[in-house]
């Protein structure tokens, strides 16, 4: 029996999490739950899975919270980053779900680390941000950091059973988006409506706007270096409609190893919390005949810009990709909440990445830092375009 501590537990990859949890419950149990703001899901997560502590964003939420378990719960309720600490580090548990959305999860995920727990990696920003502090701090501790998003877990798996030394390259696949066929005149006019209608996958608002953008698809590869141990010279992406092939490894022979799926979250979640074992699935199943064809072909980074942004920060590195991360959350933010356009969401990071003085990435401190002074610029470059 796994025991499971979820960071992010009412997001998308937490939903999903839990739904693997609640099918395989000689497999699985649930040690800590830790939220946002959805208090009133979290509240029927703790009552279904009955973990031993809870954590929301702020002291309010936590003592509504207490209310409603009741004097006698069995669940402790925390707040704020101690809270996040307290379920990150939780006693008992064996691996940690780090799926909070965005940089707010990569403190809590060092504290699991530092408390030598397993790392089933939602959280993409945590290596983008701090990929060589996160990775050495594994190392010391000797924390197994497995991926949950599809397209490294993809890569993941295609790479076991063959030697690291024969690898050539990896191929990150992309859906591309709602807006693959978009032309720039369509782009210009985007609403955040439209923008979150992905048309493979669910979901939520940040990590769906950021593959409309294909921000997301940066973001990836710049995990993927860090993961993989790989220059990003070494990380290709192409433009997948279907997803069904999840990513590709090419070896020095010229072999090219694939890993298929039907694009549900779940098979990589499984696949992370039972490994190396595979968890057996019922439906849906893939089921090739029914596919049609697949199509594969390269990205347009003239109305995509932002992957060409996150492939110049990763050569860059220092505290460039987390810059670019904080601005992009940043300007994510404000196309949703209607203050600037679509297509301004990659203009502002760039903006953001023209000011900064890159600093290596020598320790935590100095990359909260840069993640503080990108969003302040953001804001102030948000404010201009509307006045």
């Amino acid at each position: 029996m796994k025991r499971i501590s979820l960071l992010g537990s009412t997001g998308s990859i937490g939903v999903s999490t839990l739904d693997v949890v609640a099918s395989h419950p000689d497999e699985f149990t649930v040690t800590a739950l830790a939220a946002g703001r959805n208090v009133t899901l979290l509240q029927a997560q703790i009552k279904r899975f009955r973990p031993v502590l809870a954590a929301v964003a702020d002291e309010e939420d936590a003592r509504n919270l207490r209310r409603f378990l009741g004097p006698n719960a069995a669940t402790a309720v925390f707040s704020g980053p101690d809270g996040y600490r307290e379920a990150a580090a939780a006693a008992g548990a064996d691996m940690v779900v780090s799926a909070m959305v965005g940089a707010a999860g990569l403190l809590p995920t060092l504290d699991a680390i530092e408390a030598g727990k397993a790392i089933a990696l939602a959280n993409k920003e945590t290596l983008v941000m701090a990929g060589g502090i996160v990775l050495r701090k594994a190392a010391e501790r000797g924390v197994n950091i497995i991926p949950v998003d599809s397209e490294h877990s993809a890569i993941f798996q295609c790479l076991q059973g063959h030697r690291r030394q024969d690898l050539r390259r990896i191929i990150l696949t992309a859906s591309g988006g709602p807006f693959l066929n978009a032309s720039p005149e369509e782009l210009a006019v985007v609403t955040p409506a439209q923008a979150l209608q992905h048309p493979n996958w669910m979901m939520g608002k940040k990590i769906t706007i950021d593959s409309a953008t294909m921000m997301n698809k940066g973001l990836e590869v710049i995990e993927a270096g860090w993961l993989f141990g790989l220059p990003v010279t070494a990380i290709d992406v192409l433009i997948h409609p279907q997803s069904i092939v999840h990513s590709l490894v090419e070896y020095r022979d010229g072999s090219v190893i694939a890993q298929l799926g039907v694009p549900d979250m779940r098979v990589p979640i499984a696949y992370a919390l039972s490994f190396p074992r595979r968890l057996l699935r019922t439906e849906p199943l893939l089921d090739l005949s029914t596919v049609g064809d697949l199509a594969f072909f390269k990205p347009d980074l003239q109305r995509f810009p932002a992957l060409t942004l996150a492939y110049a920060a990763a050569k860059t590195g220092g505290t460039m990709p987390a810059v670019m991360n904080g601005a992009n959350e940043v300007a994510v933010a404000a196309f949703i909440d209607n203050k600037i356009d679509f297509n301004d969401i990659s203009r502002v990071t760039e903006k953001v990445l023209n000011h900064h003085c890159v600093k290596e990435e020598s320790n935590i401190d100095g990359i909260l830092d840069a993640d503080r002074w990108a969003r302040e610029e953001a804001g102030h470059i948000i404010e201009g375009i509307g006045n």
